[in-house]
């Protein structure tokens, strides 16, 4: 071997590329290993880590894909990109393709939250509005079509950049998935666990289609406003009572509130209630010298019977309830289960009526103007 062999021996050795990525970042997704006019030597070394995936492109075209090892870089081991350069008795001298490195560990804890409240519609309180929030973990699932249809060109892809897309994604899909579900709306906050695995089903073929593995995701909310929510809390607790007894409780407690209301109307009752007792009190004292006889009232006459609570049947479900009575249906009318178009019932009617045509049960619907006078 003359001098210069031993030479250009030497500085082949010395010149050989290490084609390497050590990230120290815990945000990056794709790398794109940098060389002076994207040139590599023949058997060059490819050191490719664990929890990466080395991709090589060539003028655009995906090449060849390499999972963790050491790799000599030739025809060989270059089995696509050798077809592509037409390499048909190998190759001696640099050549051109970029190289990807992707990060392929999980990525976690990542947020989502919707932007604007979720419409959804209720049987019971009609259209109302949620939001929710929670996490998700990704991981790179297909190296070549996430490099050839996210990362295009960018040499340095961060989780930013993809953040962005699947949280527009993941607002999108968990809007169509609990519109789908119409679960009472007091259940959603009930069901995280049930609703986050059907939302990760939905979503995962579409994460896929992009090279992207969605690997958890975790509602950790779901929030109403708050005046729905005490809306649903009283729902709750009217649905476990009894009617009759819930009345006769609201009842008492009005009465209660009235007599201690000493500037109100009522107040003013008791008040002149009390009066005429105190002056029927006086006025025996004063008719003391009267005979006994002439101060004993009349016994009084024996009064009629009641009269019959009226009793009433309504449609709920299309189906028959009842019978209840005023103070009961008024509550179902406060709780929703009935409205101004539910069908009513009642003896002497030939035919089922609405609500808001039975006379009496107008006053549910608001309102104490009374009626002009007759001849006026």
């Amino acid at each position: 071997m003359g001098i210069f062999d031993t030479i250009k021996e030497k500085l082949s050795h010395e010149f050989i590329d290490i084609i390497e990525w050590l990230d120290y970042t815990d945000d990056t997704i794709a790398h794109r290993f940098e060389r002076y006019q994207n040139e590599i030597k023949n058997n060059a070394k490819l050191i490719v880590r664990e929890g990466q995936t080395a991709v090589f492109v060539n003028e655009g075209q995906l090449a060849d894909v390499f999972t963790p090892g050491t790799y000599t870089l030739n025809t060989q081991n270059l089995p696509i990109l050798a077809t592509l350069k037409g390499w048909k008795y190998g190759f001696d001298s640099p050549f051109k393709a970029e190289v990807y490195f992707l990060n392929t560990h999980l990525f976690t804890d990542e947020k989502w939250g919707t932007k604007n409240p979720i419409t959804l519609s209720d049987d019971r309180f009609g259209l109302v509005e949620i939001r929710a929030f929670g996490t998700y973990a990704f991981r790179i699932n297909d190296a070549g079509k996430f490099i050839k249809d996210i990362v295009g060109t960018d040499n340095n892809f961060t989780n930013f950049e993809i953040n962005e897309h699947l949280k527009s994604l993941i607002a999108t899909r968990f809007t169509d998935t609990v519109g789908e579900a119409k679960l009472p709306i007091e259940l959603y906050a009930a069901n995280t666990t049930e609703l986050s695995e059907t939302c990760k089903e939905v979503m995962q073929p579409e994460f896929l289609s992009v090279g992207i593995s969605l690997e958890k995701f975790y509602i950790e909310n779901v929030s109403m406003p708050e005046e729905l929510k005490k809306e649903i809390f009283e729902y709750s607790r009217i649905d476990k009572l009894d009617l009759d007894k819930l009345t006769k409780f609201k009842t008492a407690k009005a009465i209660e509130a009235a007599a201690s209301n000493e500037g109100g109307t009522a107040g003013a009752g008791m008040g002149m209630g009390m009066g005429f007792a105190l002056a029927q009190q006086m006025g025996g004292a004063m008719m003391g010298g009267a005979p006994q006889a002439a101060r004993q009232p009349q016994a009084a006459a024996t009064p009629p019977p009641m009269p019959a609570a009226t009793q009433y049947f309504y449609a709920h479900n299309s189906q028959q309830q009842g019978p209840v009575s005023f103070e009961q249906l008024q509550a179902l009318f406060a709780s929703r289960t009935i409205n101004r178009d539910s069908l009513i019932w009642k003896q002497g009617l030939t035919e089922w009526k609405a609500l808001q045509e039975v006379e009496e049960l107008k006053s549910f619907l608001g309102g104490n103007t009374p009626p002009p006078l007759p001849g006026v």
